[in-house]
């Protein structure tokens, strides 16, 4: 019978706890892990929005900004004026503060004016000279009334029968006066202030064509053609004329080689020039007045330019009757847009006594 010690047994178990004691870490520590969260997405802030250029409120016939003007200011009807434009006439007074202005050809070759004043009301204005069959078709659609000074009854008839409101010294109208600068009939002035007080019911005109926002979006001075100089040859007693100028961002007016300037010796200047071709018929003469040639503009549609910005482009022009606006469009049959400022309608006529010329300097 074989016997194992007791002692041996026990002597294997320590050997066996001695290696295992050595393997072991003497002490146990737990892994120093550190997480860190990703940060959010950032994002910049979205820029803001160009500010508009579109006036809150703009004066109906320049489209300029009105937001520093009354009401009432703004709610005024146009005070539409015969101004005169011969030498003996010139320098006229307060021209350069009207919105509009419309060039005629009247008898003999000489140009008459009918100046629009609405955003600015100037204490007077003048020479005041007499009226034209045509005048009533012209500034039909701005509501207000047509001051001027003399006219064959035959024309006061068919003015006062159409609806137009008429102020003259001819009709029993107040406001008028005579200066001592130039001998009659070339010297008689106005208020404009006591016009508007006989303009009645007449309110501001609504606008009577685009502007564009900002002006260099305006539609000649984005398509159109560079021009320099605006000649335009009434006859050989008219000859105005327009160059640009970058300095001023203006066309600036010339009789002749002359700057055509105002009493106040302001330079006259245009934003805008629309040069409409219209035909033109004598009225015959009657027991009431000799013929005078008549401007069609009304139920009448034709060709001209539009000059924004020191370029021109091609347009064709309608007016449906003698209360609408003059419509004015592009190659495209696009509604032209105009810089916001003031507007002169040269109205060149295609017939008559006189050969009137149209050019352009590039």
């Amino acid at each position: 019978m074989i016997r194992v010690r007791s002692t041996g047994l026990a002597a294997l178990a320590a050997v066996t706890l001695t290696v295992l004691a050595a393997c072991a870490p003497a002490t146990i520590y737990e892994a120093d892990t550190t997480i860190t969260a990703e940060p959010e997405p950032s994002r910049a802030a979205a820029p803001s929005p160009p500010a508009d250029p579109k006036p809150a409120v703009a004066f109906p016939l320049t489209g300029l900004d009105a937001s520093g003007a009354s009401a009432k200011e703004v709610g005024r009807p146009a005070i539409s004026v015969k101004i005169e434009n011969t030498d003996a006439a010139r320098p006229q007074t307060n021209l350069e503060h009207a919105d509009v202005v419309f060039e005629e050809n009247v008898e003999y070759g000489i140009s008459r004016l009918i100046a629009v004043y609405q955003s600015d009301y100037p204490e007077e204005v003048g020479p005041i000279r007499s009226m034209r069959p045509m005048d009533r078709n012209i500034i039909g659609s701005y509501g207000g009334p047509l001051v001027f000074s003399g006219a064959q009854r035959r024309f006061i008839n068919q003015a006062d029968a159409s609806g137009i409101n008429l102020i003259a010294q001819d009709v029993g109208s107040y406001g008028f006066f005579r200066t001592h600068d130039k001998p009659a009939p070339h010297n008689l002035h106005g208020y404009i202030a006591e016009f508007a007080e006989q303009a009645g019911k007449a309110v501001a005109p609504p606008a009577q064509w685009a502007f564009a926002y900002p002006a260099e979006m305006a539609s000649a001075a984005v398509a159109g053609k560079p021009t320099s100089v605006i000649d335009i040859r009434f006859s050989g007693y008219a000859h105005p004329h327009w160059n640009w100028s970058a300095k001023n961002n203006l066309w600036m007016r010339y009789e002749y080689d002359d700057p055509h300037k105002t009493a106040a010796g302001v330079q006259l200047s245009a934003t805008n020039i629309v040069i409409i071709y219209v035909t033109v018929q004598e009225t015959g003469a009657t027991n009431q007045g000799m013929s005078v040639p008549e401007t069609m503009v009304a139920g009448k549609k034709g060709k001209g330019f539009v000059a924004t910005g020191g370029k021109r482009i091609a347009i064709k022009w309608s007016k449906a009757g003698q209360f609408d606006p003059f419509v004015i469009v592009d190659g495209n049959n696009d509604a032209v847009s105009l810089a916001p400022g003031q507007t002169w309608w040269e109205l060149v006529p295609t017939n008559g006594e006189f050969t009137t010329k149209v050019s352009f300097t590039d």
